[in-house]
């Protein structure tokens, strides 16, 4: 979908590249009050945005979505980037549209964050910096508990629930080989040899039912699919399932 030619209804392959003498010349009419040149900013840097949202591909957002919030962080840099400071619009503009699609991911994760847990979040956040200015290094977290006046299980527990949720196959590591992904360093404890015996003591036993006992038992407690679904399914009534199911059970009890 990142490779897609429209997005939004705009042609990303028709989008305009402002040169930096260019940008400086719009800012001053922008700052000036030209709404015109401000929407030509805008449209210049679209492709700011475009780099910006492959990052966040793999979160399973819509493209269109990501893109629209990023303008919004696009256009928050638009407004208040200042021409007096020595530094490049894009070195400038990135971070906050990294921060608003990261906003709009965090409010629209479906493991929702109470408001009163992001508020304590984001005061420690603040205090941290405040403290790494101050003190020129990393304040404990006791510390910055000290300053919210709030327990430091709180400011943990915070801290954790503002995290980014973090891919199964996200690589942690690659010398140039196949990388190590982060499920490579979780284990499994139902991959202990009690359960693999198990799982061999019930494909014997299946061995042991008919072709259409085999078929319930495997929509059934391998696909999940309700009685009355088996029942569409095969074309039989969901009595008929219920009572083919419990005999293939007791089938497999026997055998096991």
């Amino acid at each position: 979908m990142i490779n897609k030619v429209e997005i939004c209804g705009v042609n990303t392959s028709k989008l305009p590249v402002l040169k930096n003498d260019e940008m400086r010349t719009l800012f001053k009419a922008m700052q000036a009050g030209d709404n015109s040149a401000r929407e030509q900013l805008i449209q210049g840097n679209l492709r700011l945005v475009l780099s910006v949202i492959q990052r966040f591909s793999n979160r399973g957002e819509y493209v269109d979505d990501l893109f629209q919030v990023g303008c919004i962080g696009l256009i928050k840099a638009i407004d208040n980037f200042d021409l007096s400071q020595n530094v490049r619009f894009s070195t400038y503009a990135v971070p906050m549209i990294i921060g608003e699609i990261r906003r709009y991911l965090r409010d629209n994760n479906a493991v929702r964050v109470s408001r009163s847990l992001r508020d304590i979040a984001y005061k420690a956040l603040q205090i941290r910096e405040r403290l790494v200015s101050v003190q020129a290094s990393e304040p404990t977290i006791a510390q910055i508990a000290e300053e919210l006046q709030v327990p430091r299980e709180e400011v943990v527990f915070a801290l954790d629930a503002i995290q980014d949720p973090v891919s199964l196959f996200e690589p942690i590591y690659n010398d140039g080989g196949d990388p190590i992904l982060v499920m490579d360093q979780i284990s499994d404890d139902r991959s202990s040899d009690e359960l693999w015996l198990e799982e061999i003591a019930i494909k014997e036993a299946m061995k042991k039912l008919n072709n259409r006992e085999k078929h319930i038992v495997s929509l059934r407690f391998f696909q999940g699919k309700t009685q009355m679904e088996v029942a569409d399914e095969i074309g039989i009534s969901q009595a008929q399932v219920s009572r083919l199911e419990k005999a293939a059970l007791k089938q497999l009890r026997k055998f096991i």
